[in-house]
C-alpha cells in the first residue's frame, strides 16, 4: 500500500512539473526534451541548482528566470485539479502510449491531453486537411476517398474546422472509422462554436486531442502549433482543397519536413481553392492524388506487414550497454537519440560512442534527425 501510495505522489509531482514546464515562456519542445534527457525527469528540473542549468546548451539566464517563476506552477496546480476532477486522460513523450509517428518529430509536444475514445495501436494513420471554403468538388472527393479507404480501417485526423475538415470528421464517423479531432484550444473551449453538436459523435468514434490548457483559447498562434501535430502524428498528409495561401499548406510544410507523404488534390488552373494543391503538385512538393488506390500503393497498405520477431539473434557480442539499447530499439523501432539516452540511462556523450561501435559492429544504424534503429 505504501509503495501504491509513494507510486502516486511520484506520478502527481511529475505531471505536475510538465504542467508548469509547459507554461513556461521561452522554453519550447525541443528546449523541454533537453532539459529532461539531461537531469532526469521534469520534476528534477525545478530542483536542480541554476549552474548546472546554464551549462545544458540552449538555456540562458532569461530561460533560467522563467523557470522560477511561480506563477507557472500555480497555473500547473489549476490544470491538475481540472484533469483529475474530468478524468482527462494525458499521453507523455515518453509514454509507451505516445503515438510512434509523432514521437518521431523532435518539437513534438512533451504532453498531451485526449478526450473520447482514442485507439493509437493502429498504425493507418492518415491527416486530412484542406480550406475552409470547401467547394462541392472538394467536398464530394473527400466523401468518396475516405470511402473507399474505409475498408482498410485507418484512423483519419483532421482540425475540426469549417470545410474539409469536419467533412473528413462525417465522413469518418459515416464509414465507423476512428477519427480525431487536434484542437487549437483547451476542452472548455469550441471553435467554431456551430460544431459543438458534432462533439458527443466525435468522442464515440474517437475523440480530441490537444495540448492546450482547457481553458486556453483558440489563439492564432495555437492553430500552427496544432498543424505540427495533425503532420506529425499521421503517415501521410493530404490536402483537399486549397487556396495559394492557407493553413493546409503550411501543414503540407511541416508533413514535408518530418519525411513524411504528402498529397494533393489536383484542381483545373483556374479554380481558386485549387491553386495550393496545384502548387504543391508542381513543385513536387506533393503526389498527385487521383483516388484512394495511390494512397494505397504508396502507404503500401495492400501488402501484409511483415512481423517483427520478438528476439534479434546477433552473431556479435554485445556489451550491457549495448545490449540494452538492443532490447530498447526491439521494442520502439526507431527513436531518437535524446530517448534512447533517457531511457537507457545512458549519458548522451557516451550514447553517440557506444552508438557508433554498433553501427560499426552492424547493429544499429543512424536515420536523419538523430533517429536510430536496429540493421
Amino acid at each position: 500500500l505504501l509503495d501504491a501510495i509513494a507510486t502516486l505522489l511520484k506520478v502527481g509531482t511529475e505531471i505536475l512539473a510538465l504542467l508548469r514546464l509547459q507554461k513556461t515562456r521561452s522554453i519550447g519542445d525541443i528546449l523541454a526534451k533537453k532539459l529532461i534527457a539531461t537531469v532526469g525527469s521534469a520534476a528534477d528540473i525545478f530542483k536542480e541548482k541554476n549552474y548546472i542549468l546554464q551549462k545544458i546548451n540552449g538555456i540562458g539566464s532569461y530561460a533560467i528566470q522563467n523557470l522560477l517563476d511561480d506563477s507557472n506552477q500555480q497555473l500547473a496546480e489549476k490544470e491538475f485539479q481540472y484533469i483529475k476532477k474530468h478524468k482527462i486522460e494525458y499521453s507523455y513523450f515518453l509514454d509507451k502510449d505516445y503515438p510512434l509517428n509523432l514521437q518521431h518529430c523532435i518539437d513534438a509536444p512533451i504532453l498531451f491531453f485526449k478526450d473520447g475514445n482514442i485507439d493509437f495501436s493502429n498504425e493507418k494513420i492518415i491527416s486530412v486537411v484542406g480550406s475552409r471554403a470547401m467547394t462541392n468538388y472538394g467536398r464530394d472527393f473527400c466523401e468518396k476517398l475516405i470511402e473507399e479507404l474505409s475498408v482498410y480501417n485507418p484512423i483519419i485526423i483532421s482540425g475540426f474546422a469549417y470545410g474539409v475538415d469536419i467533412c473528413a470528421h462525417k465522413a469518418s464517423m459515416k464509414h465507423n472509422l476512428q477519427t480525431i479531432a487536434v484542437l487549437a484550444h483547451g476542452f472548455e473551449q469550441i471553435y467554431p462554436k456551430v460544431h459543438k453538436k458534432y462533439i458527443h459523435k466525435v468522442n464515440d468514434h474517437g475523440g480530441f486531442i490537444t495540448e492546450f490548457f482547457h481553458n486556453d483559447e483558440p489563439l492564432r498562434e495555437n492553430f500552427l502549433k496544432r498543424n505540427r501535430i495533425i503532420a506529425g502524428i499521421s503517415k501521410a498528409t493530404i490536402v483537399v482543397e486549397s487556396a495559394s495561401k492557407g493553413g493546409s499548406l503550411v501543414t503540407a510544410d511541416i508533413a514535408n519536413s518530418y519525411d513524411r507523404e504528402v498529397f494533393a488534390v489536383p484542381g483545373r488552373i483556374n479554380d481558386r481553392m485549387s491553386q495550393g494543391c496545384n502548387d504543391l503538385i508542381y513543385r513536387n512538393k506533393a503526389h498527385l492524388l487521383k483516388s484512394s488506390e495511390d494512397i494505397v500503393k504508396m502507404l503500401n497498405w495492400d501488402i501484409s506487414k511483415t512481423t517483427i520477431p520478438e528476439q534479434i539473434n546477433l552473431f556479435v557480442e554485445l556489451t550491457d550497454q549495448e545490449q540494452k539499447i538492443v532490447d530498447f530499439l526491439q521494442q520502439k523501432e526507431q527513436q531518437l537519440l535524446d530517448v534512447i539516452a533517457l531511457e537507457c540511462n545512458i549519458p548522451i556523450y557516451q550514447l553517440s560512442a557506444v552508438l557508433l561501435q554498433m553501427e560499426l559492429k552492424g547493429v544499429s544504424k543512424p536515420l536523419p534527425g538523430k533517429m536510430f534503429e536496429l540493421v
